[in-house]
Order: structure tokens, then sequence, then C-alpha cells
């Protein structure tokens, strides 16, 4: 066994604090101190686990991010238009695997889903 454990998710963007301000919103969280257009982080001074961390790049990979967050709620209509109010914009419904969810962009174009985290 190596011990590893999952310490951050990374998120690359365009300017680190308006996406983080995003996800802390959305999540309920607050921004950690420090936070700057280059970096910011979610949940580090108060050790939630994993931390997200956004960090400017001057380019993203372009394309389908392959790695995406899954966000889960029994409301999920509430959380799409709780998500939507944020500035965040629909992509596609789907009804597969025995789960519901909802496929959407962040503020930079980012993938992330909302579902009822059943399936």
């Amino acid at each position: 066994m190596t011990g590893l454990v999952i310490a951050h998710v990374t998120v690359d963007c365009a300017h680190a604090a308006d996406l983080a301000a995003f996800y802390a919103a959305l999540l309920d969280r607050q921004v950690d101190d420090g936070a700057s257009e280059h970096f910011a982080t979610i949940g580090r001074s108060t050790g939630a686990q994993p931390v997200l961390m956004f960090i400017s790049v001057p380019d993203r990979t372009p394309g389908k991010n392959s790695i995406h967050l899954d966000l889960h709620t029994p409301d999920v209509s509430a959380g799409v238009a709780r998500a939507a109010a944020l500035g965040a914009k629909p992509v596609a419904d789907f009804d597969e695997y025995g789960a519901v969810w909802t496929t959407m962009t962040d503020p930079e174009g980012n993938l992330f889903d909302i579902g009822t985290g059943e399936g």
C-alpha cells in the first residue's frame, strides 16, 4: 500500500479567485484567505478534504475536460437553478445507469455535473 490520498482537486483557469468564489458560493463554503487572480483554494483552512485548488494558467487544455466534479443533491432542479444563478450554464440532462444528472459549465467553461448521487 502506498498511502496515497487525494489532497487537492486542481482546476486550471484564467482567474483563480473568481472561479474559486463561484465554487465556494455553489458549495456554501469559503474561499481561503490569500486568494489572488493566480491562486486560490477552498477548504485548506478548514481541513476539508479534498481541497479545491484553482491555478491560473496561460493556456488551458482545449476540448472536454476528462476529470470533472460530480455534485450530489436530493433536488437536482434546485441545484441546477442555484448554479445557473451563480453563472453556470446547463449543457445537457441525463438519465442513465440508474442515475439522473445535469451536466453544466462553470463561468470559465469547465464541465461539472449535478445529480442525485443514486445509481
